[in-house]
């Protein structure tokens, strides 16, 4: 390994949209320095870890429109066929859906887990339940995509959790992803909601670790199963 990769893979870039949060928790831990000297350290602890959460690695994203790939990092939280939400328009008929859900450590980065245009954004208010809760699909606040890709619409949801409160998407109605391309993350903690057409297969289990960019989550073959597990 070369010395640039070396400092690539152990400084990992940070996105901008942290810049400013950075920003204000290292001015925030000298306020309270200047009060009592070991809230410093405190201080520059959550700063430390402000600077993890917008970390922005890189990641090597497999290109084949047969496969869907994470949209975040993450636990599988969620396998199965499920009713997507209504503002979506999708109709009433189930559909496979695979659920990532990102704890306070995970890179909140997330990625367009097919390639295809962008046709709807909606942004929809709500409540701030535990986003592993089933029922947070269609509860809580959360921001919708509908991707026109190469086997149909495939909807990828933001979902605000307990922690998150502030859903960011930066891609806009009408722009065109890459599989692995970066669209938008939350802050500080949520989940994502994948909902894909007829003919794909789950290739996840509930309790796996997804890797946004780099995970596939699902396969267009409509003559497959979803995989057995091991746990070991």
């Amino acid at each position: 390994m070369s010395l640039s990769d070396t400092i690539r893979n152990t400084f990992v870039p940070i996105h901008q949209e942290g810049y400013l949060f950075i920003a204000g928790f290292f001015v925030a831990s000298l306020l309270l320095g200047w009060l009592w000297a070991p809230l410093f350290w405190l201080g520059m602890v959550l700063t430390i870890w402000c600077v993890y959460f917008y970390r922005d690695p890189r990641r090597i994203t497999p290109l084949d429109d047969n496969l869907v790939i994470s949209s975040a990092d993450g636990k599988v939280s969620s396998v199965g066929m499920s009713i997507p939400p209504a503002e979506l328009d999708l109709g009433t008929d189930p559909m496979l859906r695979i659920c990532v859900f990102m704890n306070v450590f995970s890179v909140h980065i997330n990625r367009a887990p097919v390639r295809g245009k962008i046709t709807t954004i909606m942004h929809r208010p709500g409540k701030f339940l535990n986003a592993e809760l089933d029922k947070a699909s269609t509860e809580n606040e959360r921001n919708s995509l509908l991707l026109d890709s190469t086997h149909g619409t495939v909807a990828v949801v933001q979902i605000a959790g307990l922690v998150a409160r502030r859903i960011v998407c930066w891609s806009k109605a009408g722009d065109d992803l890459s599989t692995g391309e970066r669209f938008g993350l939350i802050r500080f903690g949520s989940r994502v909601d994948i909902y894909l057409p007829k003919g794909f297969a789950a290739r996840v289990a509930v309790g796996q670790t997804a890797v946004a960019g780099e995970t596939v989550l699902a396969v267009y073959d409509e003559a497959a199963n979803a995989p057995t597990v091991r746990i070991s």
